[in-house]
């Protein structure tokens, strides 16, 4: 099956049409101050490995500066957008011109990011995702608030096949997440752990070594001890005021200490998601919830691929279940689980009886799992492909994996270790459910229809995602 085809387009136009806008007047100066941050990092390392005349270091600092600002004043001038039939247009250059064109049918998310020095001077950055985007397609820094909130609308409103001039619509909160869980799951993290025991480690090493050898051992574990220290810091700054919301235009999450972001994601949008329960969160009955988005995919990697893909980052088990339900439309502890024959032992001793997978009329749904448990759900309509592969050890053991792609992210659907004949059956079968499914799945313009009901499910579920299911 193909994979999504990327709809923005790069062209030559003659010339801007007159009611395009803008950016916020302080774009420049934003943009300057950002060359200005990276160059002080640069002058200052090399005036601690060759001290000298320390204003010769602020005025080439300056100098790059008030380049750079004036630099960014000439691209803001020749930057301008607007919409242009059924796309939104961003003309920008000032040698070589560049008409960039982002389709409202292949609009995956719309984001609106306040950075902290961003939140200070009132404007913000407005990100569009795109199916089949490699990256943020087209981000607009910076906009004013109010700019920033109308476009989003405007783009929603677009792209759901309804009256542009359409105020944002209602929202109704599903979760929020209060400060006491988000700390309580940072301190139950792996993060949180490693820290703790390379911090015991140091001072260990820091009472039994000779003196001379303490300045050696500080240096070798600072590094780590930062890295811990910064995942600490990032998982509550990042989620800080976690709220998820449902509104006829999406689901709207909104979080962030300092730099604060609200996502919006259209109805249909999601192509998989994952539950997922770390061994310590296990003892409060928590979960975490991530999705795949097309767009999100290309257009970051690591933790912000993390920061971008995740809907939930602790809730109740039960409100986790609860809120799949409500983005798929569909139950996956309803979905019978058939375990992994006895053989697959030998290459999964800790796991092989967590591994399940099932499927019904809308959904393919995997377990796996020991210590950290997983729970995987693809809807039929959003896989890209599936295949079956088999290593030499598998082929032994007469045994094959079967992949259920969806766009990248951090929703894996693998089944492992089922027998080949299986597989090659299950292959052919859901291939043909992907292909009925895409028929009646939810329409580019979703609003030109009535959403599908929410199924109703028990969310009186136990501490494993997949109890449920055997």
């Amino acid at each position: 099956m193909n994979q999504p085809v990327n709809h923005e387009t790069t062209e030559l136009r003659a010339s801007t049409p007159a009611h395009f806008k803008r950016l916020h007047p302080l774009t420049p100066l934003l943009r300057g101050w950002a060359y200005l941050a990276g160059v002080i990092v640069i002058m200052g390392q090399n005036a601690l490995r060759d001290p000298g005349p320390i204003g010769i270091y602020l005025v080439v600092g300056l100098g790059f500066a008030v380049l750079a600002t004036i630099a960014g004043a000439v691209s803001w001038w020749f930057t301008r957008y607007g919409f242009d039939g059924d796309a939104l247009r961003i003309d920008s250059g000032v040698l070589m011109r560049r008409s960039r064109r982002v389709r409202m049918d292949r609009l995956q998310a719309v984001d609106v990011n306040r950075p902290l020095v961003g939140r200070l001077l009132g404007v913000s950055e407005l990100r569009m995702e795109v199916a089949g985007g490699g990256r943020s397609e087209a981000p607009l820094r910076y906009l004013s608030g109010d700019d920033a909130v109308r476009l989003r609308a405007e783009l929603l409103a677009r792209a759901a096949g309804i009256d542009a001039d359409t105020p944002e619509a209602p929202e109704r909160t599903v979760h929020q997440v209060n400060l006491d869980r988000l700390a309580w799951s940072t301190v139950l993290s792996g993060g949180f752990v490693f820290g703790v025991l390379l911090l015991a480690a140091v001072l260990v090493a820091l009472v039994v070594a000779p003196g001379a050898a303490r300045i050696g051992i500080l240096t070798s574990m600072l590094p780590g001890l930062l890295a811990a220290g910064y995942v600490l810091w990032t998982q509550l700054g990042r989620n800080f005021g976690f709220i998820l919301a449902d509104s006829p235009d999406g689901f709207r999450i909104r979080k962030g200490l300092l730099d604060t972001q609200h996502q919006t994601v259209p109805p249909g949008r999601v192509q998989g998601v994952l539950i997922r329960q770390p061994l310590l969160w296990r003892l409060k009955g928590w979960a975490e919830v991530h999705v795949d988005v097309a767009g999100y995919a290309g257009s970051a990697s690591g933790e912000a691929a993390t920061r971008t893909s995740t809907l939930l980052p602790v809730a109740p088990l039960e409100d986790a279940q609860g809120i799949t339900r409500q983005v798929l439309h569909a139950d996956p502890s309803s979905v019978k689980l058939f375990p992994a024959p006895q053989r697959s032992r030998w290459l999964r001793p800790i796991q092989w009886s967590r591994l399940a997978y099932g499927t019904d009329e809308k959904i393919v749904v995997v377990r796996e799992g020991r210590f950290t448990r997983r729970l995987v759900v693809v809807p039929h309509a959003k896989t890209q492909s599936v295949r079956m592969t088999q290593g030499p050890i598998q082929r032994a053991l007469k045994l094959s994996s079967i992949h259920v792609d969806t766009t990248p992210g951090p929703v894996n659907a693998i089944i492992r270790h089922r027998p080949p004949d299986e597989a090659r059956r299950f292959v052919e079968e859901q291939a043909e459910r992907a292909r009925l499914a895409r028929r009646t799945d939810v329409p580019e313009q979703w609003m030109t229809r009535p959403a599908p009901d929410v199924v109703e499910g028990n969310t009186d579920g136990d501490a494993d995602p997949g109890a449920s299911n055997e």
